[in-house]
């Protein structure tokens, strides 16, 4: 049951609307710095998610991550695509119709019918992993995209990056939805706020020190980030044979590890096309 709000909650709210739309007009009239500033001081005041949302767009600018998924769709043109946490299906509808897909998610909730060329496998990842081959389950063919956007918790999405790079080509790429927390309180393991990253970040951070071997940067795409990997190793063990030390490692690290060095940490880059582009042309070729 949801409490009522309190007279002191409500004053919060009305406090943080108020700023929202300051931060608003603040934008539309071309002032980010201001604009960023008001929403930070509305989300100290009240868990107000169109306050985190604008302060998404003023930190992340360009296009968001389904439209960022897309044009790679398109650019790669890949055979194969698996994707981890289909939802509503909406990142589906960027998959080009002569890609071979492998959808996994315990409870979608597609909107439509999937397309003739996607497989919707009702199951955790976890479970799909210990009981199929994603190789044998496209045909024997590797797989040469995938997006990972399950569980927002660290261990499930480090378990998912080990099991989808045992099943992908050497020229593959691997996306992770939400790497780029916006603040500690949505960057939390468990939700306290509206807008919610969860500590995916983790991931992104151990990869970087971990696999010197990969090329792994985040793409600034509102709302959250859109992590990207870069020259998988189907042979490699340091993470599946170190899979309990690691977690237990990088769950000891706190939120202060991004402070001050975020971008750098997590290996931020602009969200603009042709630098997109220019690293994914960097990858060897299949």
């Amino acid at each position: 049951m949801t409490a009522e709000p309190t007279p002191q909650s409500q004053a919060a709210q009305r406090a943080a609307r108020a700023l929202f739309r300051r931060a608003r007009l603040n934008r539309w009239l071309g002032r980010r710095r201001a604009a960023l500033a008001l929403c930070r001081q509305a989300v100290d005041r009240a868990d107000y998610s169109r306050a985190y949302t604008l302060m998404s767009q003023l930190s992340l600018p360009g296009e968001d991550y389904f439209h960022v998924l897309a044009r790679i769709h398109r650019h790669l043109r890949p055979r194969t695509y698996l994707e981890i946490g289909v939802s509503r299906g909406d990142s589906l509808e960027c998959v080009l119709p002569q890609t071979q897909v492998l959808g996994i998610d315990p409870q979608p909730n597609l909107s439509k019918p999937p397309s003739a060329n996607v497989r919707i496998y009702r199951e955790t990842s976890d479970d799909f992993f210990a009981k199929h081959s994603a190789r044998e389950e496209l045909g024997g063919r590797p797989v040469e995209l995938a997006f990972i956007d399950g569980m927002h918790h660290f261990e499930f999405a480090l378990r998912d990056f080990v099991n989808v790079e045992r099943a992908a080509a050497r020229s593959a790429v691997i996306l992770v939805h939400d790497c780029y927390p916006l603040d500690e309180r949505t960057a939390q393991r468990e939700q306290v706020t509206g807008f919610w990253s969860g500590d995916i970040w983790r991931l992104v951070l151990l990869l970087r020190e971990r696999r010197p071997d990969l090329t792994v940067r985040t793409i600034a795409t509102p709302p959250t980030g859109l992590g990207i990997v870069l020259n998988p190793d189907p042979s490699s063990r340091p993470l599946a044979d170190n899979l309990e030390a690691l977690i237990a490692e990088y769950l000891a690290r706190d939120f202060s590890v991004l402070a001050d060095r975020k971008p750098e940490a997590l290996g931020l880059i602009e969200n603009r096309w042709p630098v997109i582009r220019a690293l994914l042309d960097q990858r060897p070729k299949s």
